[in-house]
């Protein structure tokens, strides 16, 4: 394996791990609200969430944006990219969730900044400081990829395993999985993955959409549960 080889999957490691600071572990997505009302009590109910937030959420609206994002990045066309962040924002209905998308997305960026050095990463932050970007982390996410190294593929497997971590990792926390269960679990979405990653590829941003009723309101009650270990 040549060097350049090892400089891209110890990145992709890099920006997988929980390590890097971008605020992602104080999430739950939803998860907590479900865990509290009683919804999700077991690791078979975790496993379902996130098939459904993969398949009918995550892949199809998110990892589509990372996509247009990723290949405007790759072409210096940060244009694409402002066109896959707005559109992100306007298919997010639930304002808290755009609200800690921009805020890990802010985060994301900030960190790479002071980790790789490149023009478009200079960019990027001149709109964020003018607020012309809402810098969606999933966009961000994307749009740093190239920089980095990661192909398409990389990129999307790299996202999706560091969201669906966090979501396993937020149930521990919560009391209704151990460790060894959801190794087992994050296994199992293998196919789930790799059909996110087959379908969102040749979708276009005007293509999105999300279908996951249970979880949106999930989300929207959880600034009103009586007691909170995340932010969302």
């Amino acid at each position: 394996m040549s060097q350049s080889q090892i400089a891209q999957q110890l990145a992709m490691m890099q920006l997988s791990d929980s390590f890097f600071p971008t605020g992602s572990f104080t999430l739950s997505h939803g998860i907590e609200t479900l865990v509290q009302t009683g919804k999700i009590q077991s690791g078979q109910d975790v496993k379902k969430f996130l098939q459904l937030l993969l398949l009918n959420k995550v892949g199809v609206s998110d990892v589509v944006a990372l996509l247009h994002s990723h290949r405007g990045s790759q072409e210096g066309n940060l244009t694409a990219v402002k066109q896959a962040d707005c559109q992100l924002f306007a298919q997010t209905a639930i304002a808290l969730l755009r609200e800690t998308q921009s805020k890990s997305g802010r985060a994301l960026l900030m960190m790479t900044s002071s980790t790789w050095s490149d023009k478009r990463l200079d960019v990027l932050n001149r709109e964020a400081t003018r607020g012309e970007i809402h810098c969606l982390h999933p966009v961000i996410f994307g749009a740093i990829a190239p920089i980095v190294g990661l192909n398409e593929r990389d990129t999307v497997l790299t996202f999706l395993h560091s969201l669906v971590t966090s979501i396993l990792g937020a149930a521990i926390r919560l009391g209704v999985l151990g460790h060894i269960q959801a190794q087992q679990i994050l296994r199992s979405l293998a196919l789930d993955i790799e059909q996110v990653w087959s379908t969102a590829r040749s979708m276009s941003l005007e293509q999105m959409w999300s279908c996951t009723p249970s979880i949106d309101i999930a989300q929207m009650q959880h600034a009103k549960l009586p007691q909170r270990l995340f932010a969302s």
